[in-house]
């Protein structure tokens, strides 16, 4: 297999990639960076096509400082897109400098005798110093899946391939002049481990990209617009799998008071409006670990796994309390609201629904009892009465 066929695959490859990417970065706004991996890729047939017409120059240094520099715009393309999709604040610290010294290294490198170890290592330096930083957005993402660990393991086998080449060269030998290159054992090697890495972490990335386009839809269809948590079947869904994996858990079912005088007194804005406060103070007063959903026009429900009875009253009073001392001046209300609530703490309920079910019982004498309190379920502890209010 001679050079010039494997950078007629390289050339396909990059290619094949740009569109790929320029596809998804159309057809999903979601998909954070595509666009930016797609011009990288794009680079990538500039480069190959550079290494082609290099063959022809009688003098090849113009064209060798463009190879070089364009890989480097390729491979900073691709770290803006990494870093994009990973939302990651971009290191253009880190890319100053490299780019610094890069451009004023140009000049040593290319008046070194061609094919020298020390070329070459400079030639090459860069390109590691870039395919490191890529790893290194990855990490500092924080996200540690499969993919993630594979995409950044990917990083530092391309990485490394490039601080090894001034190594192969030595070891197989290499040409003598740059319109010689492709005629070489070493391009042979260099191009089909450079071809192959690349290939691999496109695939990788694009994996990536559909696993977190997947994530976020999922994540659009179980979210409540207005509110901002969970809507009723993502409530479901989470709890369910949370009331599966066994253990303590308290539900507590909340409902605003008289919600239809809000609207009726301020108007649907500020009924929405009081809707959103009061979901911001429920996920605000959860633990982490809790599942909080509107799974009603003003009806809510929050899930702790891992607490006693005890924490779920503590916490529903912590939120009446908030609730009814709030006021929202910027949605023109003036006075407080109040809401109610039941607790129940999963004892022999074989089910969510039956969990749930205890939970609402709670709340209906809560409202019967004059509401802006917090019953638990009955048999379990005695009724908490409000204090200070009618």
């Amino acid at each position: 297999m001679t050079s010039a066929f494997i950078f007629g695959i390289s050339m396909s490859v990059a290619a094949i990639f740009a569109v790929a990417f320029a596809v998804v970065a159309a057809t999903n706004r979601t998909a954070r960076g595509a666009r930016w991996l797609a011009l990288g890729y794009g680079m990538g047939i500039i480069y190959v096509g550079l290494e082609f017409l290099l063959t022809q120059q009688a003098d090849p240094t113009g064209v060798g400082i463009g190879i070089f520099l364009v890989f480097m715009l390729a491979l900073s393309f691709a770290l803006v897109g990494v870093a994009h999709h990973y939302r990651v604040p971009l290191p253009l610290p880190a890319m100053a400098v490299i780019w610094g010294l890069t451009i004023l290294a140009v000049p040593a490198i290319f008046s070194l005798t061609y094919g020298s170890t020390l070329r070459l290592t400079l030639y090459q330096l860069p390109y590691f110093a870039m395919q490191s930083l890529l790893g290194l957005v990855i990490w500092r993402s924080g996200r540690r899946q499969a993919l993630d660990l594979l995409l950044i393991a990917l990083q530092a086998v391309a990485a490394i391939i490039y601080v090894a080449k001034p190594f192969i060269a030595a070891t197989v030998g290499t040409a003598s002049s740059p319109q010689d290159y492709m005629a070489t054992t070493y391009a042979a090697i260099s191009q089909t481990g450079s071809v192959v890495t690349l290939m691999a972490i496109a695939l990788v990335m694009l994996l990536v990209i559909m696993r977190d386009t997947t994530a976020e839809m999922v994540a659009r269809s179980e979210t409540d617009p207005l509110s901002s948590v969970l809507n009723r079947r993502g409530f479901e869904h989470h709890a369910e799998m949370a009331f599966l994996r066994g253990g303590a858990a308290v539900l507590i079912t909340a409902d605003l008071d008289d919600f239809k005088k809000i609207n009726d007194s301020f108007g649907h804005a500020a009924g929405d409006g009081v809707i959103a406060h009061f979901a911001a103070m429920l996920a605000g007063a959860a633990p982490a670990n809790a599942i909080v959903g509107r799974i009603g026009g003003e009806e809510f429900a929050v899930l702790l796994p891992d607490a006693l009875l005890s924490d779920g009253r503590l916490y529903a009073e912590t939120v009446r309390a908030a609730f009814a001392s709030a006021r929202l001046p910027v949605l023109g209300v003036d006075r407080g609201f109040t809401a109610s609530f039941g607790v129940a703490q999963r004892t022999s309920d074989r089910s969510l629904f039956e969990l749930a079910r205890r939970a609402d019982a709670a709340l209906y004498r809560a409202k019967a009892a004059g509401r802006n309190q917090v019953r638990v379920a009955l048999g379990e502890m005695p009724p908490v009465p409000a204090v200070g209010v009618a």
